[in-house]
């Protein structure tokens, strides 16, 4: 094995790095007070979210609690980048983004809130407005 692969993380690692980040922003809590709450560094948190260091078992089961969810919703969706849905929005599956690009948006303040903000929305006319509004703003800077 060469040096390069086993300083690599391995994906596992990273993708549930990934739903610890995903999961920590879904609840609006900073990495500072993830750490204090695992009693643990922010730089400890983020090596874990990027997949540097391997949380371990008991680990998982702590910040599983911390973050109100099961163990299992870290490693949900591992292996299946190839098949995301947009829930009713089926119908543009020509237009669907990846897996991997789809929880890097998830993975930013801004795509937390948005998709926060857009579930609240109520009204199906009004959620459908606003997301060919957003597919306009899209094609206009895809050049």
């Amino acid at each position: 094995m060469s040096e390069a692969s086993r300083k690599a993380p391995h994906p596992i690692d990273v993708h549930v790095g990934s739903r610890v980040r995903l999961r920590r922003m879904m609840v609006g809590m900073s990495q500072d007070k993830l750490a204090d709450a695992l009693s643990l560094t922010f730089q400890q948190v983020q090596k874990y979210e990027k997949g540097i260091n391997r949380v371990g078992a008991s680990r998982l089961f702590q910040i599983s609690k911390v973050l109100n969810v099961p163990v299992q919703f870290f490693y949900d969706d591992f292996g299946q980048e190839d098949e995301i849905a947009v829930a009713g929005f089926a119908e543009d599956s020509a237009e669907d983004t990846s897996a991997s690009e789809f929880m890097e948006l998830l993975s930013t303040p801004e795509g937390v809130q948005l998709c926060k903000s857009f579930s609240q929305i109520q009204d199906v006319t009004v959620r459908r407005k606003l997301l060919d509004l957003i597919k306009a703003l899209a094609e206009t800077h895809r050049a």
